[in-house]
């Protein structure tokens, strides 16, 4: 077998060109050796060449996939940094609104202990200017959360305060019981003999007259004692208020009346010169100057 390899690899193809205007015939001697070294070459050129192109392809492929990868992940950035900046335009929006909420809630709280509310105005600003992220978009979120609860806990005690002082505010004794001219203050007079627990308020007959506060009525009709027709309203925490000399009687023992009621009108009975109203507060049983309440 090796003779015979040896005979057929000394083998020799003759390759003839024939022109077809006529002219010399030229041979081409080719060894079978140059034959199958030129046939590998080719095969081995034709693999390389369609492996590189598969490459290339392959490669190409690739780096479209990887740059639409790419495109895509920052059309996504692009559309989570245009959230970001709304989300903190409205997490700014919120901030200005709970810095409102403050201002407002310092006013009702100086309204309520009546402090006064005249106070310089500043409002410098400045520092380095970082731009809004997750991070600090979610701090500021937090932030405003935690705010939000404070505030509400703050403006509910507040108006607990406030429905408190104004349940006390109804029950007190702050408006004059009745159009009219005042006759007689508080206090000693006619040169001293005689001393005058409430203030007099002199109008016509039949003038109304009104609850200075919120009560309960406790006396209704006619009093001995020199007040004539008497009106007695009891407003809590030990405030009384006389209404005397009435011409008529509005209410009853036992009604409940809110400030600014009609209770009685205006007359002169009992120990009266002429047509008026005797004001009268007592605290704890004890008279006092109803000019504190008026």
């Amino acid at each position: 077998m090796n003779k015979n390899a040896q005979k057929s690899d000394k083998r020799e193809y003759t390759l003839k060109i024939i022109p077809h205007q006529g002219g010399d015939v030229r041979s081409l001697r080719l060894p079978m050796r140059t034959i199958k070294y030129g046939v590998a070459t080719i095969c081995t050129s034709a693999i390389l060449f369609v492996g590189a192109f598969c490459y290339s392809t392959y490669n190409a492929s690739l780096i479209q996939k990887d740059q639409a990868e790419l495109d895509e992940l920052r059309q996504v950035n692009n559309i989570q940094q245009t959230q970001i900046l709304q989300l903190a335009k409205k997490a700014a929006n919120l901030q200005e609104d709970m810095n409102k909420l403050d201002e407002l809630e310092g006013e009702l709280r100086q309204l309520t202990t009546g402090a006064g509310t005249d106070k310089p105005v500043h409002d410098g600003q400045g520092g380095p200017g970082i731009k809004p992220n997750v991070e600090n978009l979610n701090e500021t979120l937090n932030s405003l959360e935690q705010n939000i609860k404070i505030r509400r806990a703050n403006l509910e005690n507040l108006k607990a305060s406030l429905v408190t002082q104004q349940a006390k505010i109804a029950v007190t004794p702050s408006i004059w019981p009745t159009n009219g001219e005042v006759s007689s203050r508080y206090g000693l007079r006619w040169g001293g003999s005689d001393f005058h627990p409430g203030i007099d308020i002199a109008a016509d007959i039949g003038t109304p007259i009104v609850a200075t506060a919120d009560g309960v009525v406790v006396e209704s009709g006619w009093n001995s004692g020199g007040y004539g027709n008497l009106v007695e309203i009891d407003h809590g925490n030990g405030i009384h208020t006389l209404y005397g000399h009435n011409s008529q009687l509005a209410v009853s023992v036992g009604t409940a009346v809110k400030k600014g009621q009609v209770i009685s009108y205006m007359g002169s009975t009992g120990f009266s010169t002429g047509p008026h109203v005797h004001y009268e507060v007592r605290v704890n049983g004890k008279a006092v100057n109803p000019d504190r309440y008026l």
